[in-house]
């Protein structure tokens, strides 16, 4: 988005002063909201002081307004240079907004540009007699009647030329001018061979109830008999989709096929080829766990020391079994005793 910022102080007004009309229009519109609420009609007086100001907006303009509404003259600056129907630099009497965008350019906006440019001079330039100044803008979704420009308030549609040349002329005559299509176009309708909703019989009531004729018709025909699936099939046969990896008239073996077939159901060549251990994918283990006991439980409840340097575990407490030895066989063996000393318990860890 293009900085937008007011006019050189060498083309500022000195002083600006609501006229009465627009006064009494300003307190009506400030009247439409709750008290301290009066800042909801910025754009309202804004737009009154630019049409009064001649189709823009001096600086002293925006602070009559904030002074009105009791605002800060930032915030009415902010609003004046966010929107764009704000003009910040003084305009022609007939300020034209040239719409260049798609529609209007794959209908000869070029052309319309090129009359602009000749006539008036470059974009925001004001015509030495002060009648005319343009600017190019957005779609005015004005599209269909492509090419087109407004003109202070009115659209101007179908534009040539020719015909934009002439509008011009009359305007800075002062001769009345046609708004809207400039070729005799109604609306947005065909231009010339409008020849669309003519048939009378959509207005006679000649077709109502059409259908329900044309449907009874056909019912007491009685239904047509399509051809069958297989019929179809056999006609117009579809091979399988190479592409979508199925094999083009290959059969499918399976081991119900096989017995069928009076085989095994498994061939023996693919049972040993399935079982061969070079068909395994062998598990390499990561290097930086090469080396790594595995891990241990913190909950154990038998402890279980051990030398590394001899590849053995020892027994450094009473409640650790020899390698080797039964658990019921071993001498050390935790037999509940210790929290229990009324039962008795025999070598065949039976309790009385």
């Amino acid at each position: 988005m293009a900085v937008r910022k007011l006019a050189p102080e060498e083309l500022q007004p000195k002083s600006f002063a609501f006229s009465p009309e627009n006064e009494a229009f300003a307190d009506q519109q400030i009247a439409k909201y709750p008290p301290g609420r009066q800042a909801s009609a910025v754009i309202a007086l804004l737009w009154r002081a630019q049409e009064q100001a001649g189709g823009w907006l001096p600086r002293k303009a925006i602070e009559a307004v904030a002074a009105k509404l009791d605002m800060a003259p930032i915030r009415v600056m902010e609003v004046a240079t966010f929107y764009t129907m704000f003009n910040l630099e003084p305009v022609g009497k007939y300020f034209i907004q040239f719409c260049g965008t798609t529609p209007c350019a794959l209908r000869g906006a070029g052309e319309i540009k090129k009359v602009l440019q000749a006539r008036v001079g470059d974009s925001g330039h004001v015509s030495a007699d002060g009648n005319f100044s343009w600017l190019e803008v957005e779609c005015l979704g004005a599209c269909c009647n492509a090419p087109m420009v407004q003109i202070n308030d009115d659209y101007y549609e179908d534009l040539t030329p020719q015909n934009f040349e002439k509008l011009l002329d009359d305007l800075a005559a002062g001769r009345p001018v046609k708004t809207g299509s400039q070729i005799g176009r109604r609306t947005s309708e065909p231009y010339e061979a409008v020849n669309t909703l003519q048939d009378p019989s959509l207005y006679d009531g000649s077709v109502v109830g059409a259908w329900r004729k044309r449907f009874e018709e056909t019912a007491q025909e009685g239904p047509t008999e399509a051809p069958g699936l297989e019929q179809r099939a056999a006609e117009n046969p579809r091979a399988g989709k190479p592409d979508s990896g199925r094999a083009i008239g290959r059969v499918i073996e399976t081991p119900a096929n096989r017995v069928a077939e009076g085989k095994p159901p498994i061939d023996e060549k693919d049972r040993a080829d399935a079982a061969s251990k070079d068909r395994a994918t062998a598990v390499e283990p990561r290097k930086d766990e090469a080396d790594k006991p595995a891990p241990q439980s913190s909950k154990s409840y038998v402890a279980m020391p051990s030398k590394p340097e001899e590849g053995a575990p020892v027994a450094e407490s009473p409640t650790t079994p020899i390698a080797g030895t039964p658990p019921s066989h071993a001498e050390t063996r935790r037999d509940g005793s210790e929290s229990k000393p009324d039962v008795v318990v025999d070598k065949d860890n039976k309790t009385s």
